[in-house]
């Protein structure tokens, strides 16, 4: 299933998201441009390697939890996160405001990188990615939006079929898929995660994160009383006709 845009339209420029996704561009440029041995270099220093964060003294370390959300192994990889971080992330952003999105996001992808520390770690391999961060926008979505529907590219047999699924279901099957990979490798692998490949409890801690932050923030803010209505030249009580 390949997503393409959502049904609910953002009431203001979403310039938080946009400088994000340009962020992301611009640091994958950036990597393009060093070479093959400048590369690795770069994601050896930059990304988040559970076992040196853990073994070397978090504090030596304390940098990638922040820089590896920002890289990317390549451009597929590059174009499904930010496609996503597009279609999703202007919506909560409208909702939360600029700052505090800004906020939101590098806390859902803290709380990412958190989850897969926990969850390897004795991993050697360094991992990159805003699959985390953007994961716990998702979270939020599904709490603010989850009567929205998101229009999806569907293979059927050899063909394509645009289709309109609820965000509840397109996004609570996205998390029970994560879920269900997460504990399939923990199963195959345990903490190790040497041969790399997907950091599926980086996806489920930053949805989680996100879910939750959202949920919580709903059920604590009073709801605004409705607006009245606007008066009427026809109005009509007991003494007098407006």
């Amino acid at each position: 299933m390949i997503p393409l845009r959502d049904t609910i339209p953002s009431r203001r420029f979403p310039i938080v998201n946009v400088s994000l996704i340009a962020l992301n561009v611009l640091v994958f440029l950036a990597e393009a441009a060093l070479g093959e041995e400048g590369l690795y270099q770069f994601i050896a220093a930059c990304g988040l390697v559970p076992a040196q964060f853990w073994q070397g003294g978090w504090l030596t370390r304390w940098w990638t939890p922040f820089t590896s959300m920002f890289i990317h192994a390549g451009w597929l990889h590059l174009i499904s996160n930010m496609l996503s971080l597009y279609i999703f992330g202007d919506n909560v952003e409208d909702r939360l405001g600029h700052f505090r999105y800004l906020l939101f996001y590098l806390g859902s992808g803290l709380a990412a990188s958190a989850a897969h520390l926990v969850a390897y770690a004795g991993s050697q391999t360094p991992t990159v990615g805003a699959s985390g961060a953007i994961a716990g926008v998702l979270g939020a979505y599904l709490v603010l939006f989850p009567r929205a529907r998101v229009v999806t590219l569907l293979p059927v047999f050899y063909f394509f079929r645009l289709v309109q699924i609820p965000a509840v279901i397109y996004l609570g099957f996205w998390f029970v898929s994560q879920l269900f990979n997460g504990f399939l490798m923990l199963a195959a692998a345990g903490s190790s995660f040497q041969g790399g490949g997907v950091a599926w409890w980086a996806h489920i801690g930053g949805f989680a994160f996100g879910f939750a932050i959202l949920g919580v923030a709903r059920l604590i803010t009073p709801r605004q009383p409705p607006a009245p209505p606007p008066p009427s030249y026809y109005y009509v009580d007991q003494h007098r006709r407006w």
